[in-house]
């Protein structure tokens, strides 16, 4: 393996197939896990208020179920559930119903391989690298899952800031005072600029999601970080999220997941940081 490794671009171009495999599993973790929430929140609902049981049968789960398409059914065999390779062969469609297949599955595979490429490359064959790769795929899974039903939920939020804090013990990136006081931070800030909002306009700016999700990455990076993370995501979103409403002609009022925008910033905050920051100090002359 040592000797592999030793191949220029052998471990960047092994961290692009992991990153299609795993960008595979993402897309049930999207797919999947909100509707399983909801499942369980409804059981739950029923359970306090006493009602009977209801007839709901569970979503399937993340890893047990095969593949199948959502309109005909159809169990996906092997050659059909090859990440980024079959959606292309098969044009976008399933080759028993002929239904349209989401662009999501080859868009998500496709960044997933990108992102893990592009760790690999920034922190070579390293268990540093090991742990972005972990939290890239956990910012692809959140950022797709909010867009689908702007949701950040728990099952990953929360295991992904106490990861932040237990890889600062190592420490990898930062050290663990740093990660605890950016977890602290990250979580705070947000959740004063909702309440700012609410008690100003009686609406809620965001979700709760939001305030863990920036505290995770303040686990990871930082007090230091969630600045250019806040700011970059902010510009993102204003960009992206201003253009999509005029082409979909829709009101300012509709609302916006922040989570893609927060994770897309952290993500470039996390592996090209360094990067921006002598940029900015270089043309501004700053010392």
């Amino acid at each position: 393996m040592q000797e592999l490794f030793a191949i220029p671009g052998a471990a960047v171009a092994l961290a692009a197939l992991l990153g299609l495999l795993v960008g595979s599993f993402l897309n049930v973790v999207i797919l999947r896990l909100p509707a399983r929430l909801m499942h369980q929140w409804r059981e739950q609902g029923r359970e306090l208020l006493e009602l009977d049981a209801g007839a709901e049968p569970a979503p399937p789960g993340l890893v047990r179920q095969a593949s199948h398409c959502p309109q005909c059914k159809h169990a996906l065999g092997a050659l059909e559930n090859i990440p980024l390779l079959s959606w292309l062969a098969l044009r976008g469609r399933c080759r028993h119903c002929g239904a349209k297949i989401s662009a999501q599955y080859p868009l998500v595979e496709l960044l997933a391989a990108i992102c893990s490429a592009l760790v690999v490359y920034k922190f070579g064959a390293t268990w540093p690298a090991a742990a972005g790769l972990l939290l890239t795929w956990a910012l692809i899974a959140l950022a797709g899952i909010d867009v689908r039903t702007q949701l950040l939920p728990d099952q990953i939020t929360l295991p992904l800031l106490w990861l932040g804090l237990l890889v600062a013990l190592v420490p990898f990136f930062i050290a663990a005072p740093a990660a605890i006081v950016g977890a602290a931070i990250g979580y705070v800030s947000l959740w004063s600029v909702y309440w700012g909002f609410k008690l100003l306009t009686g609406k809620e700016g965001m979700g709760y999601g939001d305030f863990k999700l920036l505290a995770a990455l303040g686990a990871w990076m930082g007090p230091w970080a969630l600045l250019p993370i806040v700011l970059l995501s902010s510009l993102i979103g204003a960009v992206v999220g201003g253009t999509m409403l005029a082409v979909q002609g829709r009101d300012r009022a509709t609302p916006i997941p922040f989570g893609p925008f927060l994770a897309a910033a952290g993500w470039v905050q996390f592996v090209f940081g360094s990067e921006i920051l002598a940029l900015y100090r270089h043309l501004f002359a700053f010392p």
